[in-house]
């Protein structure tokens, strides 16, 4: 079983930076793709960036050249380090992991970014 504890989550003024750590059990060598997802209240989720275990990123529009995600194989970690945050970027930020095709997801970590 995957489970994912995410971390790091606050309340930042805009134009302050903030990271997020993602713990990841459970998954071994089988998760390839993982990533961050956020949803905002009255919104769906979507996607933020994600990282192949080789390390290949890919990012939402909104958030290229400004935030970097990165992992750790070796301690099962993944982070997301957000700068320039804008209010715009509040949301609950939510830790994803793909084992064989099948996606795990953790219960999130809030974000709110002041003006």
């Amino acid at each position: 079983q995957v489970q994912l504890v995410e971390s790091g989550g606050g309340l930042v003024q805009a134009g302050g930076s903030l990271r997020l750590s993602c713990a990841v059990s459970g998954g071994g060598s089988g998760i390839n793709v993982m990533g961050w997802y956020r949803q905002a209240p009255g919104k769906q989720r979507d996607l933020v960036a994600t990282i192949t275990r080789g390390g290949s990123t890919n990012y939402a529009d909104s958030v290229k050249g400004r935030f970097t995600i990165s992992r750790d194989n070796a301690k099962n970690m993944v982070y997301l380090q957000m700068n320039s945050l804008k209010p715009e970027d509040t949301a609950v930020y939510v830790c994803n992991a793909v084992k064989f095709g099948v996606p795990y997801w953790g219960q999130g970590t809030q974000v709110t970014v002041s003006s």
